[in-house]
């Protein structure tokens, strides 16, 4: 595991990208230098988001658009009848080259596709970017922070006890899964997927006799068997759709940069009428990442970190979803396309896509099994199209538990846009940071020092009782937003 490395920026306030207000749009914000992928998993079944190399967290009581956050159970989810509409209709440009005008064929809004929801590249779990604070954080050698703090996690006991060397205690264990639930969800895989593996494996051993009575000749279509219809015989198919799944760390990324940089400049001019960013700004939004890629040998093939799935349409790049891979989700970021293919409605095709990343994951990595669309805004009309996804649950910003996005519960945030949506009142965070934790919580004092909170204190320090105070309140702040297991887990950079 490595070692995630922050810096903790306190409360935020700016302009809301749902209502447009300025100074409405309440935060914490803190600066990323490095995270581990399961810590970002971590963080944001706490509610936090990255943009970047900045996470923030929004604070919903007080905020003008209290932003929920929402995941879709990839195994549990079924198809609509607008997705099955997108899914015939990119099949059927695949097949026959025919732009079909209708629903969704616009320009201008993107997918309006009947169910779907407006903003084309918004239906693929895009926030708008937040707005940055205005301080720097400090310049520290990551590479050399790190070192120092594996170092000592590596000492004797012994050693790391004695009067001379305070070192970093071992990496504790979360006691929770990536998933806790109010009302688990099995992880069983879907009768559907179990009968069409059955079938495959029969088939290629040639049993067709045995294969069961009720074949799913009548059964309803899956994801899985409409993305896989053209790609069963793509020589007669007067156009090839190929999806890359590339590191943005990688060469592949860096030799498609100008393709995608240019899309993306197409996209945020004629979708979102923005001027055009230069491509520094461009790689800071979307593909700057504090995460390093982590191949662990119980994880996923393409390992954890963070990715961007091209979509290629013969020689020509057409779409770019942004997402992170972690231990428990497939997260989008952001998803852009190119306008002139409107009429395919890219944005949902994009997300359905994404969905069948995680059921592909799911299949040897059980715990992947959710895709995170990023926040759900009841109290912003256009954005509560996220919470028609079936099987989609809201993180209860207070315990911290999912809950089935309802009818019940979106009726209870027509009448207050703030919700805990928690049921029980005495349910409590299960790892809710107590003042009792605070000495465990790691702090980076400078390029040479790391520690925790209970040594930093007996050191000698110049400041005052007032400033030593202030100080224990941001400390304990943060520790309280990111649970007791991060805290004592990331690297609070606390220097001057």
């Amino acid at each position: 595991m490595s070692v995630s490395i922050v810096q903790y920026f306190g409360s935020q306030l700016g302009k809301c990208g749902y209502c447009a207000n300025t100074n409405c749009s309440k935060s914490h914000g803190m600066h990323s230098y490095r995270l581990d992928c399961q810590d970002y998993q971590d963080l944001i079944d706490r509610g936090w988001r990255r943009c970047g190399n900045y996470c923030y967290k929004m604070r919903n009581r007080e905020t003008c658009c209290p932003c929920y956050t929402i995941k879709c159970d990839a195994l549990e989810f079924k198809l609509s009848k607008s997705h099955k509409r997108i899914l015939r209709r990119m099949n059927r440009f695949l097949r026959d080259g025919k732009r079909e005008s209708g629903p969704g064929s616009g320009t201008g809004t993107g997918d309006g596709d009947g169910d779907d929801g407006p903003g084309g590249g918004d239906v693929t779990a895009s926030e708008p970017q937040p707005q940055l604070p205005d301080k720097s954080p400090a310049l520290i050698n990551v590479e050399e922070v790190t070192s120092l703090a594996q170092a000592q996690k590596q000492k004797p006991a012994k050693q790391a006890t004695s009067a001379a060397s305070v070192s970093v205690p071992p990496v504790q264990a979360s006691t929770l899964g990536p998933n806790k639930s109010a009302a688990p969800i099995s992880n069983a895989p879907r009768k559907k997927a179990k009968q069409m593996r059955l079938e495959r494996r029969q088939a290629k051993l040639g049993d067709t006799e045995s294969l069961p009575s009720k074949v799913c000749l009548s059964q309803e279509k899956s994801l899985r068997d409409f993305l896989s219809t053209n790609e069963s015989d793509t020589k007669t198919n007067k156009h090839q759709l190929k999806l890359r799944l590339v590191p943005v760390h990688g060469e592949e990324f860096k030799r498609t940069l100008p393709a995608s940089f240019a899309l993306y400049s197409k996209y945020q001019i004629s979708i979102h009428n923005d001027p055009p960013k230069d491509r520094e700004a461009y790689k800071d939004h979307l593909q700057v990442t504090p995460m390093k890629n982590e191949n662990p040998s119980d994880g996923p093939e393409m390992g954890y970190g963070s990715f961007h799935q091209q979509y290629w349409l013969d020689d020509q790049l057409i779409a770019v979803g942004v997402i992170d891979i972690l231990p428990a989700c497939v997260s989008s970021v952001y998803f852009f396309y190119d306008p002139d293919y409107s009429f395919l409605s890219l944005g949902t095709y994009g997300s359905l896509r994404e969905i069948d990343l995680v059921q592909t994951i799911a299949e040897s990595v059980p715990a992947l099994k959710n895709y995170y669309m990023g926040f759900y805004i009841h109290s912003c009309p256009k954005m509560r199209y996220k919470g028609k996804l079936s099987a989609s649950y809201l993180l209860c910003p207070e315990t911290y538990e999912w809950f089935l996005l309802t009818d019940a519960i979106r009726s209870k945030l027509d009448e207050q846009k703030y919700h805990r949506l928690n049921p029980d009142p005495s349910a409590r965070d299960v790892n809710e940071f107590l003042l009792e934790h605070l000495d465990t919580v790691m702090l980076l004092l400078d390029a040479r020092t790391c520690t925790d909170y209970k040594h930093y204190k007996q050191l000698p320090n110049q400041d005052s009782e007032h400033e030593r105070e202030s100080e224990r309140e941001t400390i304990v702040e943060y520790s309280k937003l990111v649970g007791k297991v991060c805290a004592s887990r990331m690297l609070f950079v606390n220097m001057s």
